[in-house]
């Protein structure tokens, strides 16, 4: 027996006279180099889409365009390593005409073209909607947090330098401690000499004051949070007991017919409670359809996002919360009363009507409707009820209506809400794990919201790739 025998490297051997032979009809490349082909780039706002008459040539941006896709597609999103593609993979070759771009030029076309960039991701949305991929009916909604370029020990929020500012300065006390103990013993057998703890005392005066500046900092910018590599990355919870996060709250809308998404947001908000109208409207402006039904988790319940998207057409399913403090102590709960709106009444389980006793402003700014009775004086269920003096008071917020709606449409098609999962968590795991971007590899706002441009028009790309062929594709192309 012998092993497999590979070929002599020094034989000659005949390679295809073309590169294009070494491409084949179906490999995704191919659709990749007429995908970009088929844009208007000047139209688009694209860098040098339009070359000057003087000075030296620059890249096409189709060309470096490509290059980012094709590396998206194949999890190389590093500058430095699509220029090592450029140099040895036969179809980044074949793509780009055998063209290497450095690694600064490649990265100074990410930098310098975001919106053109993220203006590409809704060519392509656009192409998905032109050819059926879109159902239009439902769209889950739902955001993931993705590490920043910046570590927790350079993210301050107001708790941890509260913290550090005291622990500097009980150790400048116990310095100066030392110092005094020093001065009245008069001998050089402490643990520091004088010399070595007036030097200490000063480094912890300077630390002290980095503290007392990036304080300051906060109170001028009213930001709750200071980062110092990456100035827009937050620290932000990652839920179900995994700690927080540097990073950003990324937010998508996924179609359920194919698990496309639909849109995509990247923000720094550290909750998902303000997203949801926004979210919603941007989904229902690309789909261009007329009314849609939108899920979300429970991060999501806000009555003011709901009454927003409410009043543009879009239908809400989103699980309540309850957070309250009486389900907590075993008393009864809001939700154990039940509202007459005929008589603008709610009746309490004992059987008593709790009336219309007046309006107020709650500390979220609502205007609010409260109701009680005196029936709690006497009552059998008291105990069960309120620990209040004054009795059980229920507060009705003045948009409750569309609330109520909205639990009776999920108890009548609970199956819209369990559908969520499977339409929208699917998308982050592919891009988390199978895609590899878990992290940012750019830095602010604007940067990272060009950066997952890329990879949410690439995971649409796997996608529809695997929907249709690729001639079938080619041939959706415009013009």
């Amino acid at each position: 027996m012998s092993f497999v025998e590979g070929v002599d490297r020094h034989q000659m051997v005949m390679f295809p006279e073309m590169l294009d032979a070494y491409v084949a009809e179906d490999n995704p490349v191919r659709f990749v180099d007429a995908f970009v082909d088929s844009l208007d780039l000047r139209m688009l706002g694209f860098e040098r889409a339009v070359p000057k008459g003087t000075g030296r040539p620059p890249y096409n941006p189709a060309i470096l365009l490509k290059l980012y896709i094709y590396g998206y597609l194949n999890r190389i999103r590093s500058s430095r390593r699509l220029e090592t593609e450029a140099n040895r993979n036969v179809e980044v070759i074949w793509l780009l005409g055998k063209l290497a771009p450095d690694f600064k030029t490649i990265a100074d076309f990410r930098r310098d073209n975001g919106e053109p960039i993220r203006a590409v991701y809704r060519e392509f949305t656009s192409l998905c909607r032109s050819v059926g991929l879109f159902g239009g009916e439902l769209v889950a909604i739902d955001g993931s947090k993705f590490k920043a370029v910046n570590s927790r020990e350079r993210n301050f929020t107001e708790r941890k330098l509260k913290a550090l500012r005291k622990r500097v300065e009980d150790k400048i006390e116990q310095y100066l401690q030392e110092l005094d103990k020093n001065d009245a013993q008069e001998s050089n057998s402490e643990k520091w000499t004088k010399a070595e703890l007036q030097e200490k005392i000063e480094w912890l005066k300077k630390r002290k004051g980095a503290y007392d500046e990036l304080q300051q900092q906060m109170e001028d910018s009213g930001e709750s949070q200071v980062s110092l590599t990456d100035e827009d990355a937050r620290s932000m919870r990652l839920g179900r007991g995994r700690g927080t996060t540097v990073g950003y709250n990324v937010q998508i809308s996924v179609d359920a017919k194919h698990k496309l998404i639909v849109d995509h947001e990247v923000t720094n908000e550290c909750n998902d409670m303000n997203q949801l109208n926004t979210m919603a409207v941007r989904a229902k402006e690309v789909l261009e359809v007329d009314s849609l039904d939108v899920t979300a988790d429970a991060g999501y319940y806000n009555g003011e996002e709901i009454q927003q998207c409410a009043e543009q057409g879009i239908v809400p399913y989103i699980p309540q919360t309850n957070s309250s403090r009486n389900k907590k102590v075993g008393l009864y709960t809001k939700e154990d009363f039940r509202y007459d709106a005929e008589n603008d009444c709610y009746w309490c389980p004992s059987g008593e009507a709790l009336g219309f006793s007046g309006t107020g402003i709650n500390r979220h700014g609502r205007t609010m409707r409260y109701y009680s009775t005196k029936a709690c004086e006497t009552c059998a269920l008291r105990a069960q009820c309120t620990r209040a003096k004054s009795g059980r008071r229920i507060q009705r917020w003045e948009h409750e209506e569309c609330l109520e709606e909205m639990a009776q449409r999920r108890r009548a098609e609970p199956e819209k809400v369990k559908q969520r999962k499977a339409i929208v968590e699917h998308p982050f795991g592919i891009i988390k794990h199978s895609m590899e971007h878990g992290a940012f590899l750019t830095r602010t706002l604007p940067k990272v919201r060009t950066e997952m441009s890329l990879t949410m028009l690439v995971f649409n790309m796997k996608r529809v790739m695997g929907l249709r062929s690729i001639k079938q594709l080619m041939v959706a192309l415009p013009g």
